[in-house]
């Protein structure tokens, strides 16, 4: 996103619309291959948008105009579309299918106010079909299915159908049936279809809930079009009556008639209950409606970095109407764990545009229910919420996906350090899937990914910006504690001329329970270390305590004793006792066995029920301790376990493949537990 010139035979221009019942904002769902980009580029062409359709396998489509979109041959990012239909505007959004992405595809549904869920003819509706119906499910999206890739020659519409009924439910049911090339539409025509056209009927009769129109049909009345379609309307946007319909990209077959269903029975943003408002401090607001004359609340649903025109932000409105050259409030809070600490600011919005893919089409203003790209809001970042500067509020977040794949990221030369890190704020402000973790104690960068393909786009992206980057494997932070009581003695006498330094001090190190921290306590009798110099004991204890022993691994859970010691009237000084603590703790260490400790984190797993036992011994083998097992919905068992942290880091990408990417886990830490000893003599090499 960001040029601002036509690709790829653009020919139509923008449009603004004045009211939002004449916007339909469409998510385009979809595992990858199902046909979701080659569907947008077909319509962009039928409506005159594209003087030719492009090719994903060409690299020429509108929307996966990313690099890395291009070399993956699928969609890595959302993509905007608008056509026009009628005097209606249909902002197509189309989102990645591959299960990396699904921050994607989260901030499209977030934009839409219903979905076009997207399903091959030939392949079914497999696992990561049913997985994405379910983040359609989650948030209440309305949804109609659409079979795609109908010339194939092992296509078969009515199987497909069955499919999608088998796994998505009896709400599930054709708007029109296919013959060859061309379709019958079963509200118009459907005498060839009987059982099909009633049972359409009685669907949308009865998800709409209009009892009166039941009881005339069931009187054996012949109910007029107009009255079923307004009905079909309204059951589709209840998110339970979900029509079906075959299109074929390549002859254009039910392009028009799609295009009709989008505009005359998909929800318009007047009917999409918007997301809860509070003001920047908290405190609760009336709620929104899809007013242009309203307040201005618009949130940036994408953040792109354009190498020629900088930040551009992709912006539903959804109360209120944007406009340029005006002053707006951006609001970013909630999110400092991913790197996005809580941010306020004014800025001034020059021109407003209609994104068309990477294109950019200005406009002179967009209301609410709409869709349009803003550029150089140098602090707005994906998630953030645009408002009036004498009104500034704040939008309730989406849920964002936990990254699970940590990836340790290393500038090749010193020069690589700035552009890494430059290019590295501008990642993390566009997506918010992405989190950043400077560890303090490996000194590693370590990128929390969503997956491999992820993680390869990031670093493809980074690269792009010029900074020359490798990759190295994550290490694991230890922390490392004493195995039994010792005593230390430190010992620190310099005399060099003038003024020296003079301190003792013995002490008695215990361990202590898992968890426990630190404990100094002081048993100095008869003032053998005088009161001042007891408090630099501690701190110079504390102080080797955080550095560690023998390889920089902080020592925990352990009390410390101070027994007994010497100063001098002249020449002992609080540096001076602080170094004799910090040699005491080092001489019992030297006399005891100590004990490396490992992170344990507590897993939560969701899996298919006949997943369940591989999952079972492969935790085994990764030193997992199983908590327990429940059932959960859709035939799916939860587990909860404990497993090593080290055991995790690339568990993102093996439960996948143990589950054929079914399966979910979340993870967070537990505590700390002692690392067994062959592992352990390992870890120390």
């Amino acid at each position: 996103m960001g040029s601002k010139h036509s690709d790829n035979g653009t020919s139509a221009g923008a449009v603004a619309v004045a009211d939002p019942a004449k916007v339909r904002n469409v998510v385009l769902v979809g595992p990858s291959g199902a046909g979701k980009t080659t569907l947008t580029e077909a319509l962009l062409a039928a409506t005159g948008v594209l003087t030719r359709a492009g090719s994903v396998t060409e690299g020429t489509t509108v929307c996966d105009h990313d690099p890395a979109a291009v070399r993956q041959q699928r969609s890595v990012g959302l993509a905007v579309a608008p056509i026009q239909h009628g005097d209606i505007k249909i902002n197509l959004i189309d989102t990645p299918g591959y299960v990396d992405f699904v921050g994607e595809l989260r901030a499209g549904l977030r934009a839409a106010d219903a979905a076009l869920f997207v399903v091959n003819a030939f392949e079914g509706v497999d696992a990561a079909t049913i997985s994405l119906w379910e983040e359609c499910a989650l948030v209440g999206m309305p949804r109609a299915v659409v079979i795609t890739r109908t010339d194939h020659h092992r296509a078969n519409f009515g199987n497909a159908v069955i499919e999608c009924q088998a796994a998505f439910g009896a709400g599930v049911v054709p708007l029109y049936m296919q013959e060859g090339d061309s379709l019958v539409g079963l509200l118009t025509s459907g005498e060839n279809y009987p059982e099909e056209r009633a049972a359409l009927i009685e669907g949308i009769i009865a998800e709409s809930e209009d009892e009166t129109l039941m009881d005339r049909y069931l009187a054996g009345e012949e109910i007029d079009q107009d009255t079923l379609i307004a009905d079909l309307e309204t059951a589709v946007s209840r998110g339970s009556f979900h029509p079906v319909m075959p299109v074929c990209a390549a002859t254009g077959m039910g392009l028009v008639e799609l295009m009709d269903g989008i505009a005359r029975a998909f929800p318009s943003p007047l009917e999409h209950e918007l997301p809860s408002v509070t003001s920047v401090d908290g405190i609760p607001q009336p709620r929104m409606a899809a007013d242009p004359d309203g307040p201005l609340v618009a949130e940036v649903v994408r953040t792109a970095v354009d190498s020629y025109v900088g930040r551009v932000s992709l912006v539903r409105v959804f109360s209120g109407t944007l406009r340029p050259e005006r002053p707006v409030h951006v609001s970013g809070h909630g999110m400092a764990d991913r790197g996005h600490e809580d941010h306020d600011a004014d800025e001034r919005v020059a021109h407003i545009y209609s994104p068309l893919g990477s294109s950019l089409r200005e406009v002179p203003y967009c209301v609410a229910g709409d869709l349009c790209a803003l550029t150089k809001l140098t602090t707005a970042e994906t998630g953030d919420t645009v408002s009036a500067p004498e009104q500034p509020l704040l939008m309730a977040p989406w849920d964002m996906p936990e990254p699970l794949l940590p990836i340790a990221v290393v500038p090749r030369t010193r020069s690589d350090e700035d552009n890494l890190a430059r290019n590295m704020n501008r990642l993390v402000a566009s997506d918010p899937t992405l989190r950043l973790d400077r560890n303090p104690e490996t000194h590693q960068m370590v990128l929390w990914c969503m997956g491999e393909a992820h993680a390869d786009v990031v670093l493809a992206r980074l690269r792009a910006g010029g900074a020359e980057i490798d990759t190295e494997p994550v290490r694991v932070a230890f922390r490392e504690t004493f195995a039994g009581p010792a005593k230390g003695h430190g010992r620190h006498v310099k005399q060099s001329g003038g003024h020296g330094q003079y301190a003792v001090c013995d002490i008695v190190v215990e361990p202590l329970p898992r968890g426990a921290g630190f404990e100094f306590v002081d048993k100095i009798v008869g003032g053998s270390v005088p009161h001042q110099f007891i408090p630099s004991v501690e701190k110079g204890v504390r102080a080797q305590l955080e550095r560690g022993l023998h390889d920089g691994t902080p020592v925990v859970d352990v009390r410390v004793t101070l027994v007994d010691g010497k100063a001098h009237s002249v020449d002992s000084s609080d540096a001076a006792f602080q170094t004799a603590g910090a040699l005491a703790l080092k001489e019992a260490a030297s006399a005891a066995r100590t004990q490396l400790l490992e992170p344990m984190d507590e897993v939560t797993i969701r899996l298919p029920d006949e997943h369940l036992g591989t999952v079972l011994g492969d935790l085994s083998g990764r030193r997992g301790r199983v908590l327990g097992t429940e059932s959960d919905e859709g035939g799916r068992t939860v587990i909860r376990a404990e497993v090593p942290s080290s055991e995790l880091l690339r568990y993102a990408i093996e439960l996948r493949s143990l589950t054929s990417g079914t399966g979910t886990f979340t993870r967070r830490f537990s505590r700390y537990d002692p690392l067994p000893e062959a592992l352990a003599a390992r870890a120390s090499r």
